[in-house]
């Protein structure tokens, strides 16, 4: 009988039925015990410690997955806002460099009304809207011409002296020769002591020339030249140059004189024109004598 029984290999123990009620009973037990009596404080915070590195080790890889997403993210964010930062910079400092232009024509505009309010004669603002290209031609284009009354000879300045003179008008536009052209001269005294001169320009926009100066005249570096008002054109006292360089040379009978002219010659958009034109008498024509108007000296001494 005992060799038709099948062989056991292992040993089965306890049913799983018992092996749950044990646990759950133990499970109870314990519980009752740690929450009456708090038996098992000590021992869970051993386990705890013990079982700490093992918790940080199972939890690395997804902190370090986070992590790694967290860097691109807020890479990748940071790279969006640096364009954004940049573009938004860039709007700023143009917007800031306009506001800048039009504080400083504002500005220019209020001194030019200055100008117009201390002047005993009218004046007009006019606009620069074209500029020679030629750099050996110093002419400007000007927004005013005959149907603002624009004349040709009549002055142009800003706010701190002349700028040029208008030597032709169209119907809607003037052309004025900036003081500076190599062909224009404007007469001048020097403001110190009186002294009357002829400026010419050098086609530099910053550069003029007193010619003709004898080496022995009361000249120096920072007198102020201003318009004589006897050639009928300029009127007399407006600020035109300034003495920025004496060179006198024995072995010439001139002095080398280089003036700097006071007003923006290159750097101004809106100026002003003197509207009239300084009336003077003709100047008188020279007689000339023929041979029949000499007296008859020899008849004279005959007598």
């Amino acid at each position: 009988m005992e060799q038709n029984q099948p062989l056991r290999f292992f040993n089965r123990g306890p049913s799983p039925a018992a092996r749950l009620a044990f646990f759950a009973l133990l499970s109870l037990l314990l519980l009752f015990v740690d929450v009456r009596y708090r038996y098992l404080e000590s021992i869970r915070s051993g386990l705890s410690v013990l079982v700490y590195p093992l918790q940080r080790l199972v939890t690395a890889p997804g902190n370090l997955w986070h992590e790694v997403d967290a860097f691109f993210v807020s890479h990748n964010s940071l790279i969006r806002d640096n364009a954004e930062l940049r573009h938004l910079n860039t709007l700023d400092v143009a917007q800031l460099l306009q506001l800048e232009v039009l504080k400083a024509e504002n500005q220019h505009l209020r001194d030019l009304l200055m100008v117009q309010q201390r002047a005993d004669y009218p004046m007009q603002l006019a606009e620069i809207i074209y500029v020679e290209r030629d750099i050996f031609n110093r002419k400007i284009l000007l927004d005013k011409g005959t149907q603002a009354n624009v004349l040709a000879g009549q002055i142009v300045m800003d706010d701190s002296g002349i700028v040029g003179q208008v030597t032709r008008v169209y119907p809607w536009m003037s052309e004025v020769t900036l003081i500076t052209d190599k062909d224009h001269a404007v007469p001048v005294q020097v403001l110190r002591n009186g002294l009357r001169a002829v400026v010419f320009g050098s086609g530099d926009t910053g550069e003029l020339a007193l010619r003709y100066i004898p080496i022995s005249s009361d000249i120096q570096n920072g007198d102020v030249l201003v318009t004589s008002g006897i050639d009928g054109t300029y009127p007399h006292g407006l600020p035109v140059a300034k003495v920025i360089h004496v060179e006198r040379d024995p072995a010439y009978p001139f002095a080398r004189i280089l003036c700097a002219p006071i007003a923006g010659v290159d750097k101004r958009r809106q100026l002003l024109i003197l509207s009239v034109l300084l009336k003077i008498p003709p100047r008188p024509e020279v007689a000339v004598e023929t041979a029949t108007d000499k007296p008859k000296s020899g008849r004279r001494g005959s007598r």
